[in-house]
């Protein structure tokens, strides 16, 4: 079997870390606090916000007007927020049955997603209207990316005006195949000697941890790869490139204005995981600096991103908003650098690894 880069890092990190180097009783603490005070409240508001849309939308099919309309896009926000939180999970049941591209497919570069949503909506294909057939449909007509577009893109307007269009039960069908894979993130973690149990009992039986530190390493990737996402995979997505002109439609939730609701959700994220983790905890009395920089930085991160225009020309034609952008770019680069660096160093993991794909 061929390691992909990052995991033959991972390996090797662990390898040279020294034995003991995570303190397992205060390990085993931050694992618990990971698993049952973020991951699974995290995924538990998901479920219930995805309920909430799919009533949101079920009531807009019947009863089309503007207030409808509105309810169902705040309804959509309100699923944004809830979604950040977890997105940054890539464990277990997110990489199962393409879950996690299914809630959101990002980014779609080549516009193949886009184009998939607009064939169904103008063949006004009724196997999308269903939640068990657009189920086994391409991952980019399932999830949100396809739900802004039925809710704020070309032709939105028959939502208000007519009564169950094929455009508003292909959304209903979005919003509750949404509610049913947040479901199955829900009864995966709490399932019984299933992944919730395997992060908190690390031992020489578990599937998935053999020790403290290999579970802690899988703590940390969260970390590290939420924070490379926000910058890498979208910011980078519309701005940041040398030589390549920003492109605002690239930006994820342009039509709806969320770009910075899902990124300041992310942020969120991050930070209440580091805190509800309880992973400054982790680190020796006399590393406890290395913790409250890092969080520092995130909480400097989560200002900024709530500081920026939704407007996305915007904010990329005023020198004033390019200079936030700026500052997101800069301290994502540097909390990288302290998460994977100065934390992974002082849990013993060495210095300069990376837990994303390709580094």
């Amino acid at each position: 079997m061929r390691l992909s880069s990052s995991l033959l890092a991972l390996l090797l990190a662990l390898a040279s870390a020294p034995a003991g180097a995570v303190d397992a009783g205060k390990a085993g603490k931050v694992l618990a606090r990971a698993v049952d005070e973020a991951i699974l409240p995290g995924y538990s508001a998901f479920a219930e916000k995805t309920a909430g849309l799919s009533k949101a939308m079920q009531a807009l099919c019947d009863a089309p007007s503007t207030e409808n309309e509105n309810a169902a896009r705040a309804a959509f926000t309100e699923t944004l927020k809830a979604w950040g939180p977890v997105e940054i999970i890539r464990s277990g049941p997110a990489l199962e049955k393409n879950r996690f591209e299914r809630v959101l497919y990002y980014p779609d570069r080549k516009g193949i997603a886009l184009k998939q949503v607009q064939a169904i909506l103008s063949k006004k294909d009724e196997s999308a209207t269903k939640e068990e057939t657009l189920a086994t449909k391409s991952v980019g007509v399932q999830g949100l990316g396809a739900l802004e577009f039925v809710l704020y893109g070309t032709g939105h307007e028959v939502l208000a005006t007519e009564k169950a269009t094929h455009r508003c039960r292909y959304g209903a069908a979005i919003a509750g195949n949404l509610n049913g894979i947040a479901g199955e993130f829900v009864s995966a973690w709490k399932a019984p000697g299933g992944i919730g149990d395997n992060f908190k009992k690390p031992g020489p039986a578990n599937p998935l941890f053999r020790t403290e530190q290999e579970a802690v390493t899988e703590l940390l990737g969260v970390m590290v790869h939420g924070a490379e996402m926000v910058r890498d995979q979208r910011i980078r997505a519309f701005y940041g490139e040398k030589d390549i002109k920003p492109n605002p439609r690239q930006a994820i939730f342009w039509r709806s204005g969320s770009t910075w609701t899902m990124l300041g959700a992310d942020m969120a994220g991050l930070l209440d995981f580091w805190k509800k983790a309880g992973m400054n905890d982790l680190l020796a009395d006399d590393q406890r600096s290395v913790g409250t920089s890092i969080e520092f930085v995130m909480k400097s991160l989560k200002r900024a991103t709530g500081t920026i225009t939704p407007d996305i020309e915007a904010a990329l034609s005023k020198p004033e908003e390019r200079a936030k952008l700026d500052f997101v770019m800069l301290n994502s680069r540097d909390l990288i650098k302290r998460l994977s660096d100065d934390y992974g160093k002082s849990l013993g993991l060495g210095a300069g690894f990376s837990f994303s794909d390709g580094d």
